[in-house]
């Protein structure tokens, strides 16, 4: 048992949320920190804010029932006056929620706001605590700098991202198999940004491995529709490995996703130092991710994403376990680098997607940093 587990204080943490209705990010992970899903906590959420209430909440009646008092600002909650002594952490899970959507098919969500009245709370109370942020920074890349540039800044131990790349990888491989990696191909699902970040985490999660660590993006691309295939048609595309990994899946329709996928979305990523990498949307028609990379020596190695397809979407316990192993002991398991990176990786292909042609990365062709914990960024 690690030294994190064994500790029976109880951290106290408060939850800043955009929605808490069923099946939300905020059920899952609150949820979980409440003792639901079969889950033990080892902390404890004590104060919350929900920025809309829509007509199927379930955060409110949760917080009653356990004496959570529900804040109208971020400040009250973060200072919840109702406890003795100051918070140990804030949770910020602005997903899902009645938010308006910009010319280049992102969703607005408030998370420089969550961010900026964060820091200020903070900053009032002279705290330095932990913060979680559930998914990308921003739909922005000016709001991400600011907000990496004030983590930094502060030195607050930060843990962003989703659960799907913390997913057991079935079957599982040896991590050696990534140092020398050439191609690595992702297939995704649903929501083009929404979904098509998960499916960018993954990709990273396997890049970051390769020798040497990571070194930057240089372009990325975006293609929709029909144009897609006639990529792979001219071979700019490696189809072989797009069969891999959906290969690796469960139950999905026969026969090649061509005859199934009306207007599949395909991210093409190239890194500074040549890896090439692709995440390809599918809609419905896969229900998980998965992967496949051919290394120098042309070997392919493919897996899926463990997550559940229903609930209690059981990989959320894995998110939650490492939210948990950051409030207890201060260390993030991840470094706060990946979350910019993967948050730039979808935004600059929402704008590639936007623009219709490759774009240059230059926020992104210098980011280097280790796979691993924080204390091993670069």
């Amino acid at each position: 048992m690690s030294e994190w587990t064994e500790r029976t204080e109880r951290k106290k943490v408060a939850a800043i949320v955009t929605e808490y209705r069923p099946d939300s990010h905020a059920e899952m992970i609150i949820g979980r920190l409440l003792g639901l899903f079969g889950y033990t906590p080892q902390i404890e959420v004590v104060s919350l804010y929900l920025d809309q209430v829509p007509s199927n909440d379930i955060g409110m009646s949760e917080a009653q029932a356990r004496g959570i008092p529900v804040y109208g600002s971020i400040l009250e909650a973060i200072a919840a006056p109702h406890v003795e002594s100051p918070i140990d952490g804030v949770l910020l899970i602005g997903e899902h929620g009645d938010y308006p959507w910009n010319e280049k098919r992102q969703k607005l969500y408030p998370r420089r706001y969550f961010f900026e009245e964060t820091f200020r709370a903070l900053d009032l109370l002279g705290l330095s605590v932990p913060i979680f942020n559930d998914k990308h920074l921003s739909y922005c890349m000016q709001d991400t700098e600011w907000i990496y540039r004030e983590l930094a800044k502060r030195g607050l131990p930060f843990l962003g991202g989703s659960s799907i790349p913390h997913a057991p990888q079935v079957p599982s491989y040896p991590s050696e198999r990534l140092e020398q990696v050439k191609e690595i191909f992702v297939v995704s699902w649903l929501g083009i940004e929404s979904y098509g970040f998960h499916g960018m985490e993954v990709l990273q999660a396997a890049a970051e491995q390769r020798a040497g660590g990571e070194m930057g993006i240089a372009t990325i691309q975006t293609l929709e529709g029909r144009s897609v295939w006639t990529a792979m048609d001219r071979g700019e595309v490696p189809e072989d490995l797009m069969i891999q990994a959906l290969s690796s899946l469960r139950d999905i329709p026969q026969g090649n996703p061509r005859d199934h996928v009306d207007v599949p979305v395909l991210f093409i990523l190239t890194y500074t130092d040549g890896l090439k990498g692709y995440v390809l949307q599918l809609q419905r028609f896969i229900r998980e991710w998965g992967f496949a990379f051919r290394e120098a020596n042309g070997e392919v190695t493919a897996a899926r994403c463990d997550s559940g397809v229903g609930r209690p979407y059981k990989h959320f316990d894995k998110l939650t376990s490492l939210i948990e192993q950051m409030m207890l002991t201060g260390r993030s398991p991840v470094c706060t680098e990946r979350t910019f990176i993967t948050t730039g990786m979808i935004n600059l292909a929402m704008e590639s997607l936007h623009l219709g042609k490759k774009i240059d990365s230059p926020q992104l062709c210098s980011i280097s940093y280790t796979h691993g914990a924080e204390e091993e960024s670069t």
